[in-house]
């Protein structure tokens, strides 16, 4: 059996957005091996219950923990919001998230505790990132909102699109009645957005996003650990998806800034 600190760190994520994720991760750890998994014949899970997004999220699991990973990325708000700690009880692998490393940046770099967020429906209902602030920094003021239409703008790389503009326009105008000094992008998606919402807010406010702070966690974790592959060797990535590998590979290249070699389909259903 190879020592822990030559196993690959698995990612998963409902779908393509984790890549963001994963992007930062290769920046931040240039010699890990690393695996991901996009459930992308479920996707999306935000509209999901519950129970459906835990089943679902204990399957993808399974299915990296059969490829011997030695820590799990939890790239996906949702599933971060809905599953994280029940995957922390079942599992017994260090499991890292994207909120809680979110939130403790936006907490760091806020000058004034005035802090918006930005995510899905279902991450900005859960409540999860406003608790996570809340408790870092009780007495913030946290303004919350949902930007549906951004995920399927940045899908269809409609990233300098004249109507992407017009909508992040729509979207952050309760900005300009609170005078808010960071912005956090809860959502993978979002960060592909980021000069767009940059352009639009202005220069004093700090954008956030918590596929960096994600990949800094897992950096300090792997290093406390002492499962941090030390060996200046060429990395493997290996992806895979459990549907339409060429759309995964196409459309993944302009999130994770490069060519996607290995990707392969596979069936957790029986």
């Amino acid at each position: 059996m190879k020592p822990a600190q030559h196993l690959p760190v698995g990612l998963f994520d409902s779908g393509i957005g984790g890549l963001t994720v994963m992007n930062q991760v290769m920046r931040t750890l240039p010699y890990e091996h690393l695996t991901y998994f996009g459930d992308t014949a479920r996707v999306p899970y935000g509209g999901r219950s519950r129970e459906t997004i835990m089943r679902y999220t204990i399957e993808s699991t399974i299915f990296l923990m059969d490829k011997q990973i030695k820590t799990l990325v939890i790239a996906c708000n949702t599933v971060s919001a809905y599953a994280l700690d029940k995957l922390r009880q079942i599992f017994n692998i260090p499991i890292i998230g994207v909120i809680e490393p979110g939130a403790a940046k936006a907490v760091q770099t806020s000058r004034q505790g005035r802090i918006a967020v930005l995510g899905t429906k279902a991450t900005i209902s859960s409540g999860a990132y406003q608790k996570e602030i809340q408790k870092r920094m009780p007495g913030a003021l946290i303004l919350p909102i949902a930007c549906p239409l951004f995920v399927p703008l940045v899908e269809e790389i409609f990233i300098s699109h004249p109507a992407t503009r017009l909508i992040v326009k729509e979207y952050l105008k309760p900005l300009k009645q609170e005078k808010i000094d960071t912005l956090l992008l809860g959502c993978t998606h979002y960060p592909l957005l980021r000069e767009a919402i940059q352009e639009e807010v202005g220069e004093d406010i700090t954008i956030v996003d918590s596929a960096t702070s994600c990949a800094e966690s897992v950096a300090a974790a792997l290093q406390s650990l002492g499962i941090a592959n030390s060996q200046e060797s060429k990395p493997r990535y290996q992806f895979y998806v459990s549907d339409d590998p060429k759309k995964f590979q196409d459309l993944g290249r302009t999130f994770l800034g490069a060519p996607l070699d290995n990707v392969e389909a596979v069936s957790l259903f029986h």
